[in-house]
């Protein structure tokens, strides 16, 4: 039997990423059967920054990809990472004083402050149906893109859980397809369904509306 894609080489997953990423079936979201054009990559966590590196060489590879159903030109990727656009939710909102912002007030206490009272704090304030889907939803509205890039999956867990964002997304970013680079596995048994396990130990939650890209045919 032949090696699975996503525990092949770096570089055998680039190309099929590639392949997959630029060709006219994936852009244009052919035969998904009424399913979300959302798709899940998985790697293993201690790729992280390998992987981080490779998500910028696919962004410029894939801008100088030339696709015919795009008129000849490149695809172009909205790259998006929740821990960084969770640094400027908290940044724009004011603390509780005029001179503060959340972000500053939750550095300065979180030394002191219990784990569990920490991570309820961030969950009040960055609300993945009042906070987080907003902001997405407003940079896709102001940006002209052909794939979406979701990253930072692993640096917002637990306060933020990629099967809740997912959902979420569900009304927001189903024009263009959606890619989740994971730290972890995207399992699926007849018997169990399909569930995301972060970093191949912890159990993230069932989600049954995504595809593994590494699975997906150009």
């Amino acid at each position: 039997m032949s090696q699975k894609i996503s525990q092949q080489t770096l570089a055998a997953r680039f190309e099929h990423l590639i392949n997959v990423i630029s060709s006219p079936r994936f852009l244009e979201m052919r035969g998904l059967n009424n399913d979300l054009p959302f798709y899940i990559c998985e790697f293993r966590s201690a790729e992280a920054f390998e992987m981080q590196r490779m998500q910028g060489q696919l962004i410029n590879t894939l801008d100088s990809s030339a696709v015919e159903c795009l008129g000849g030109r490149g695809v172009k990727v909205l790259e998006i990472n929740l821990y960084d656009l969770c640094i400027d939710l908290l940044k724009a909102r004011e603390g509780s004083s005029q001179d503060s912002n959340l972000w500053d007030e939750i550095i300065a206490i979180e030394s002191d402050v219990e784990k569990d009272n920490l991570l309820e704090l961030l969950q009040n304030v960055l609300g993945i149906e009042d906070y987080l889907v907003p902001a997405i939803g407003e940079r896709i509205q102001h940006t002209e893109f052909d794939v979406l890039f979701l990253s930072g999956i692993g640096e917002v867990f637990p306060y933020i859980r990629s099967h809740n964002v997912l959902n979420n997304l569900q009304s927001t970013a189903k024009e263009k397809p959606t890619v989740m680079f994971f730290p972890g596995e995207y399992r699926y048994s007849l018997e169990q369904g399909a569930s995301l396990e972060l970093f191949g130990l912890l159990h993230d939650d069932k989600y049954y509306r995504a595809f593994n890209i590494f699975e997906t045919q150009a």
